[in-house]
């Protein structure tokens, strides 16, 4: 997709209209943080591909979505997952969360006045515990509790701000992602074909099966 700006700098509205069509969910909990994204991607309103990886690994201790061009999107996270190698290969120990979300932000600036069209949600555990960030294509860059990106988000936002709590177990967390992401791909219609969670604790990445996310969704089934 080629878009033309009719100055150097696109307002904020132009940007919206391009970065929509999915949602992604983070919190973060006690024992690390949980992460969920759908599966559909969108051209308009043609639903280009109902199998998106829209969460990819970043390291083998951290995580990253993408809300809007996927291609500006991998683009990212190969880079950062390249100088998170280099950054332990050079200083003998892992690349802290936060120097992982605040690369990708020196990274979206580098390429002013023009804009890399991705809203991006990095989460994951280190030394200091876990961590959430919100890294939108401005650059901007902000550690958070909970958060949401995309066209769904106004809901599943609603749902988690609702039901969040600090002391919440990982179980819990799950059960409260689920409902957001669930609440959303019953309400925006570019966001559906299914849900991709993901758990970053001590033990590392766990990229939940179909199966125990339809578990999860029972269970929310039978609370509801």
């Amino acid at each position: 997709m080629q878009i033309k700006w009719k100055g150097v700098n696109p307002s904020e509205e132009d940007l919206v209209k391009v970065l929509k069509g999915t949602t992604t969910v983070g919190i973060k909990v006690k024992e690390g943080v949980i992460i969920a994204s759908d599966k559909r991607a969108t051209a308009n309103t043609f639903v280009a591909s109902k199998r998106a990886v829209k969460t990819i690994k970043v390291t083998d201790y951290a995580v990253a979505t993408i809300s809007g061009l996927v291609a500006d999107g991998q683009f990212l996270v190969q880079n950062v997952r390249a100088i998170s190698e280099l950054y332990s290969m050079e200083n003998e120990r892992k690349m802290p969360i936060r120097g992982i979300a605040k690369y990708l932000t020196l990274l979206l600036r580098s390429y002013r006045p023009y804009f890399l069209l991705a809203h991006m949600i990095v989460g994951g555990i280190d030394l200091e515990g876990p961590h959430l960030f919100n890294v939108d294509f401005y650059g901007t860059i902000t550690e958070e509790d909970y958060l949401a990106t995309g066209s769904g988000s106004p809901v599943a936002i609603s749902v988690i701000e609702e039901g969040y709590r600090q002391d919440l177990s990982l179980e819990e967390g799950k059960l409260l992602v689920i409902s957001g992401m669930v609440a959303a791909l019953s309400r925006d219609s570019a966001t559906g074909d299914g849900i991709d969670l993901t758990v970053v604790s001590k033990e590392g990445v766990h990229f939940s099966s179909n199966d125990e996310v339809q578990a999860l969704i029972d269970k929310i089934g039978r609370r509801w």
